[in-house]
């Protein structure tokens, strides 16, 4: 799908997700019915997803990582896919540097460090050495709540 200035301008109006449809037709001088449209197909063809975003900070007992991992394969895709299933894992990218892999993981009181390691990364081949980086503070950062 060809993403035109239009489209960009309709996503940046949703930043917040709970305008209506037709205030954003409004701002924009369209019809509610093209706005609507096109947020339709760009969320059919998988280019947007409308979805609640929590601050980590204000959930109390909940931390957020980044975790560089270093791979001993080249399948970077396929690990990637393989990182990304992980409980607590909200976001994985191949990255260059000195890292294959930045991992953003959400835990929690009972699911930290250890148990991300020990019950999650463990059940992975071809991890060749973890990095770990503790969000002490963060600034526009917003997640999707994954965890159970």
């Amino acid at each position: 799908m060809k993403i035109d200035n239009l489209n960009l301008l309709i996503i940046k109006h949703l930043r917040n997700g709970r305008k209506s449809y037709r205030k954003i037709a409004e701002e924009l001088s369209l019809s509610e019915n093209t706005v609507r449209a096109r947020v339709h197909k760009l969320v059919k063809d998988g280019v947007l997803e409308i979805s609640g975003l929590v601050d980590p900070d204000s959930i109390s007992g909940h931390r957020v990582v980044m975790v560089g991992v270093k791979l001993k394969t080249m399948n970077l895709v396929k690990k990637g896919e393989e990182f990304s299933k992980l409980n607590g894992v909200v976001s994985v990218s191949v990255v260059t540097g000195r890292f294959d892999l930045i991992l953003v993981v959400l835990l929690k009181s009972g699911f930290g460090l250890l148990e991300f390691y020990t019950d999650e990364v463990s059940k992975l081949k071809d991890v060749q050495s973890v990095e770990t980086f503790v969000v002490y503070k963060s600034y526009n950062l917003k997640l999707p709540y994954i965890l159970d």
